[in-house]
């Protein structure tokens, strides 16, 4: 019997996955690392989720890394099947992976395709590997009721923020909203909470392409503490709820974005 907890966080390999994983390592969390990278020809890459594979364990964690696109019903079946094979429980589900649309499209030019796309990846995906973990943990709790399990969602500020030129992302993320407040409502009996952490303007892969706007707005003030969020911000967020601190909190969403929530004057 595996003595440690697991945790299997999605889109693990670089940016907010990768410092997530590295901090429920330091927690004492095993990791499974999902990614579904590409080099540059388009060819699968697992180079990324090897140096994060490496970090991660570099904290005393064992770690297995797993290629899957989780908008795939086969691929988060054999991600769940195989954390179950290879350490027999998950105490923690990290619903980080997520795309930007390949475009920034006016709304009244977007295409389906690209809507279709960015809801497969960024809601479906999580909804449907929630599912999957969520009976896993149900089986798990009623065999071993002291054990804690949680899910925990990334969101963004765009689930409420208008961008007109990358309009299924925000109505994406908006969606992660409700899907969070679904499975707290119905794990809540289990003891299983749910959480969404809602990054704001965070520096990663997905916002280089943006950088100068972002470095010109945050120097303005669009957010009270003047400064780029990073990966690590949100993932000391997620260790709060691995170490149990916000347990009586289950469907709370959790503003890690500088005070840009906040309406001021």
């Amino acid at each position: 019997m595996h003595n440690k907890p697991v945790a299997i966080v999605t889109g693990a390999s670089r940016g907010i996955g990768k410092a997530i994983a590295i901090e429920l390592a330091k927690l004492n969390y095993d990791i499974v690392v999902n990614y579904f990278d590409f080099n540059a020809e388009g060819r699968p890459d697992s180079t990324a989720a090897e140096n994060a594979q490496k970090g991660i364990m570099s904290h005393g964690a064992k770690c297995i890394i797993a290629r899957g696109d989780v908008s795939s019903a086969q691929d988060r079946a054999e991600l769940v099947g195989l954390t179950k094979s290879t350490f027999g429980r998950c105490d923690m589900l990290v619903n980080n992976a997520g795309v930007a649309p390949l475009k920034r499209v006016d709304l009244l030019d977007a295409t389906e395709e690209s809507f279709d796309r960015v809801m497969r990846i960024n809601l479906k995906g999580p909804y449907f590997l929630s599912q999957l973990a969520a009976k896993w943990m149900i089986e798990q709790k009623q065999q071993f009721p002291d054990r804690e399990f949680r899910i925990v969602n990334t969101g963004s500020m765009s689930a409420y923020t208008s961008s007109p030129a990358r309009g299924e992302y925000c109505i994406s993320k908006a969606g992660i909203g409700m899907m969070t407040m679904l499975y707290a409502d119905r794990l809540a009996e289990y003891g299983i909470g749910v959480f969404e952490i809602r990054p704001g303007i965070i520096q990663t892969d997905m916002t280089s392409v943006v950088k100068e706007k972002y470095d010109k707005l945050i120097a303005e003030g669009i957010t009270p503490i003047k400064r780029w969020g990073q990966p690590e911000d949100i993932a000391k967020a997620v260790g709060a709820i691995a170490q149990g601190r916000l347990d009586f909190s289950t469907g709370q969403v959790i503003n890690v974005d500088g005070g840009f929530h906040l309406r001021r004057l």
